[in-house]
């Protein structure tokens, strides 16, 4: 490296051999105070690289004026050659006047060498000026043109001067065997005497007689050791690096799935005293689940699993865990975590936590122990109605409306759900509605009416205008409504087992009401249970919100304020359907009636 210190400070150096080489440096100090220990980039010290093959140099220092004097505490200025590992820049070698003059004598420089301007190839065809002697062989230098020699294994000597390398004496100079050692022209040769074996070196077995016995049974012990202490190595090794690359994985899914920013959430709303979603481990849930056992699944649908698990505090939760490892959904599990730690409603099913550490988040719901509304309207007790009566039918359609009006109105941003249906409504003990399944839902802004989105929900319950990708709180009002049609005929909203006409519940619905012959679709138990006005009130409101034009449609928080009425009123200010035909034949006619309404479902 070529080198120059002091302040203010302007160095050259140049080199007429190389292509007319030159390189500079400068240095400045304004103060004692700007002079660093250990620094040589232009504070009282800079430096520059010298190239290969530079054979004669001339340098120049000079000192320039400066507003400060630096000469008051700077008085000399030096440049010079050194290896740049041997030297460090200390403050006192400017700031102490000639004293470096000593110091810098001693700085060693580093001279490479090498034979003529010849590769080895080219220099061996010139067999008279060859450098390289007897039992040496030649190097290409790698610095600077030209080439070196260097003396053969088992030869020493000088490889440039007659007669060359000579032949080492390896058992006079380090002796490497127990007992026979025998020099040969360039290597040696090592042996036993007779009536002993062994390899003969001194790093080896040595030599043992004949009638020694073999220590066979101390090898074996210290092969076997050897291999044992082997394996646990191994095995140690790979189940550490294992580990690591899990805690990798674990981190890289985390930071994936948004991690890092739910924390910052979670420590916002832990310092504001609100309550929020705790973040599982892998650990946690793979041991609530029983390592995903299939006997504690709850259901499957078209996004993933849903097993039953139980937390180390006895809680029992139910845990989402999704089939595919595709980007889309987990977009939508992260939806539908920011969708509901925003909501509070005693329906809608409460979310307790996730977990991010695998490749797709699994999400932690409070758990629902008595199935979905579905289960319940679609499994046949006697063969003709289900087990739910019309009360707490009219009871679940209310609780269910005014869960899906909080999310369209009173949640803190408005959500529109997308695919409610009887299968994403779950039913506690006592049969109360929670509203579940928001991996569909999307953030509705308080200033837009309308979101555009891709086509998202279940065949039989999608609203027709969803089908044009305007997405509006309308079309959970016709989804719904499409529920509350389950709830008064106990029928699926789409089965090719019905005839054409009758495939579409919906539409096979609005097509009686507008005939007033609702009665003829009707489960039985709901004529048999229902008041007439109140079932008749429920048809109709059905029939508003099955409109094809979504602004004929109320909206989700009248419906629900309807329902919420028709739910409170008296069933004795009502006339059942029984009351409106005579008593004395009352009981043969709502059986023809069963009959006939069964007939018509087969």
């Amino acid at each position: 490296m070529f080198f120059a210190i002091g302040c203010n400070t302007y160095a050259t150096i140049y080199g007429p051999d190389l292509k007319n080489y030159s390189s500079t440096c400068s240095s400045e100090c304004n103060s004692r105070e700007n002079v660093m220990d250990g620094s040589c980039f232009g504070k009282g010290c800079c430096q520059s690289t010298i190239p290969k093959g530079l054979k004669r140099y001339e340098t120049r220092v000079s000192k320039y004026t400066s507003q400060n004097n630096s000469a008051t505490f700077d008085p000399c200025s030096y440049d010079f050659i050194a290896e740049k590992d041997h030297y460090t820049f200390n403050a006192s070698d400017i700031l102490n006047g000639t004293n470096f003059r000593s110091k810098g004598e001693e700085v060693p420089i580093v001279l490479d060498w090498a034979i003529r301007n010849k590769t080895c190839e080219d220099a061996k065809k010139d067999t008279t000026n060859f450098a390289c002697q007897e039992n040496s062989y030649c190097i290409t230098s790698d610095s600077n043109p030209g080439y070196r020699c260097t003396c053969n294994n088992g030869y020493a000597g000088n490889p440039y001067l007659s007669p060359g390398c000579q032949d080492i004496n390896e058992c006079e100079a380090q002796n490497p065997c127990v007992r026979i050692c025998t020099n040969t022209i360039g290597s040696y040769k090592y042996s036993c005497p007779e009536g002993s074996r062994g390899d003969g070196l001194r790093g080896g077995s040595g030599c043992f007689h004949n009638n020694q016995e073999f220590p066979v049974l101390k090898i074996s012990l210290g092969i076997a050791l050897g291999f044992f202490f082997l394996i646990i190595g191994s095995s140690w090794l790979y189940f550490s690096m294992r580990k690591r690359n899990q805690i990798l994985r674990k981190a890289k899914f985390f930071q994936k799935n948004g991690g890092l920013l739910l924390k910052q959430q979670i420590s916002s709303h832990e310092s504001s005293g609100e309550s929020s979603a705790k973040i599982f481990t892998a650990e946690e849930l793979k041991l609530a689940t029983k390592n995903y056992d299939e006997k504690l699944i709850l259901g499957r649908g078209g996004h993933g699993i849903v097993f039953k698990g139980t937390l180390s505090d006895d809680r029992i939760v139910a845990i989402k865990k999704s089939k595919i490892a595709d980007a889309n959904q987990i977009e939508e599990f992260i939806n539908e975590l920011v969708i509901l730690t925003q909501v509070n409603h005693r329906n809608v099913v409460k979310i307790l936590g996730c977990c991010l550490e695998t490749e797709v988040p699994l999400l932690v719901y409070e758990y629902v122990s008595n199935g979905t509304l579905s289960q319940h309207i679609h499994t046949r007790n006697d063969g003709m109605s289900s087990s739910i009566s019309w009360e707490s039918r009219l009871r679940i359609a209310a609780e269910s409306a005014a869960a899906v009006a909080y999310l369209h109105s009173a949640a803190t941003t408005p959500i529109i759900h997308r695919d409610i249906k009887s299968a994403n409504i779950l039913l506690d003990e006592n049969y109360t509605a929670k509203v579940a399944d928001f991996g569909a839902s999307r953030l509705n802004p308080l200033d837009q009416n309308e979101i555009d989105t891709l086509v998202q929900g279940t065949l039989g319950y999608l609203d027709p205008e969803y089908h044009h990708c305007q997405l509006t709180g309308k079309s959970d009002v016709y989804i719904f409504i499409v529920v509350l049609v389950e709830l008064l005929t106990g029928e699926k909203p789409i089965s090719l087992e019905r005839s054409a006409e009758q495939r579409n519940i919906a539409s096979y619905f609005i097509s009686l009401t507008k005939g007033n012959n609702v009665l003829h679709v009707l489960e039985t138990r709901v004529v048999a249970e229902g008041n007439r006005e109140q079932v008749l009130a429920v048809a109709k409101l059905a029939k508003r919100c099955l409109s094809l034009k979504s602004e004929a449609r109320p909206t989700m928080k009248e419906v629900s304020m309807e329902l919420e009425s028709l739910k409170k009123s008296s069933s004795s200010t009502h006339a059942s359907f029984q009351d409106h035909y005579s008593k004395h034949n009352e009981e043969e006619h709502i059986q023809h009636l069963s009959q006939q309404i069964y007939i018509q479902y087969q």
